[in-house]
């Protein structure tokens, strides 16, 4: 039988919305999150107990016990593997790994997915941009490019008051774009769920397994499987935001503003070396 964290990540997409959320937990708190009583884990992801028995009847296993006992045997062998890694890592093998998750990312950005983001990054009266802990990065990046091609692109971080004031001013006509990944970040989907209600749409960028928002985006953009490890490359999410970005520039004539941009520029740092 295969392993049961990949078996979940094969069978994430497939699943109903409540088998989803103990796939996620399981994946996300791997493997504490299975070491509890069947209760526990169907109380942790907000499910019924027979939900979460049902996923695990879809995974093969026959009883709640059994499925513990994979958990603990494959959690053991990971234990083996990390000090055995711990001894010493090849950079060439990470750098081979680094390099086949970009090419994956890279490819899985087709050109009609490329135009819908184009398009709704160029149509919106605002962009908001916001991510977790560490995509928030990528997602400065895109406000601070997009916000050189077009007006209104706002980065949204802070403490639960100022993203309230962006709040304030997010209309129907308006766009959030939102990296969220494992772990998936609550503050995150507490806006955009907010802003969904006063109608903004939605473009996700997310992971192999799919954020809690994906169901609400207007524009999904997924990174394959193989963008995975064991931590979250921002390598690749920055690699999206470039296509993203090239993308909506090919949809812009951003040439004047660019060109008032750097004059701009010249004159405040002739100002200030005054």
């Amino acid at each position: 039988m295969k392993r049961v964290m990949s078996q979940l990540e094969e069978m994430y997409p497939r699943l109903a919305p409540g088998e989803r959320a103990v796939a996620r937990l399981l994946l996300d708190d791997f493997p504490f999150a299975a070491l509890g009583s069947l209760r526990a884990l169907a109380e942790r992801a907000g499910v019924s107990p027979p939900t979460a028995s049902r996923l695990v009847d879809r995974l093969g296993y026959q009883g709640f016990s059994q499925f513990q006992a994979a958990v603990r045997a494959e959690a053991q062998d990971r234990s083996r593997l990390r000090e055995f890694t711990a001894q010493g890592t090849d950079p060439r093998s990470a750098a081979a790994d680094l390099h086949h998750g970009l090419a994956q990312t890279i490819a899985a950005m087709n050109a009609p997915l490329l135009d819908s983001a184009a398009g709704a990054l160029v149509s919106a009266r605002t962009v908001w941009a916001l991510g977790g802990p560490l995509s928030e990065l990528a997602a400065d990046y895109l406000a601070r490019q997009l916000g050189a091609l077009r007006p209104a692109v706002r980065f949204v971080t802070g403490p639960a008051p100022e993203r309230a004031r962006s709040l304030l001013e997010v209309t129907s006509s308006d766009l959030v774009v939102a990296y969220d990944f494992r772990r998936y970040s609550t503050e995150t989907a507490a806006f955009v769920r907010a802003a969904r209600t006063r109608g903004a749409k939605l473009l996700l960028v997310t992971d192999a397994w799919g954020s809690p928002l994906a169901d609400e985006a207007h524009v999904l953009v997924p990174l394959p499987r193989e963008a995975a490890g064991p931590i979250a490359p921002l390598t690749h999410e920055i690699a999206v935001t470039e296509l993203l970005l090239v993308a909506a520039a090919a949809e812009l004539d951003a040439s004047a503003r660019l060109e008032e941009l750097d004059a701009l520029t010249r004159s405040l740092r002739t100002t200030r070396e005054v």
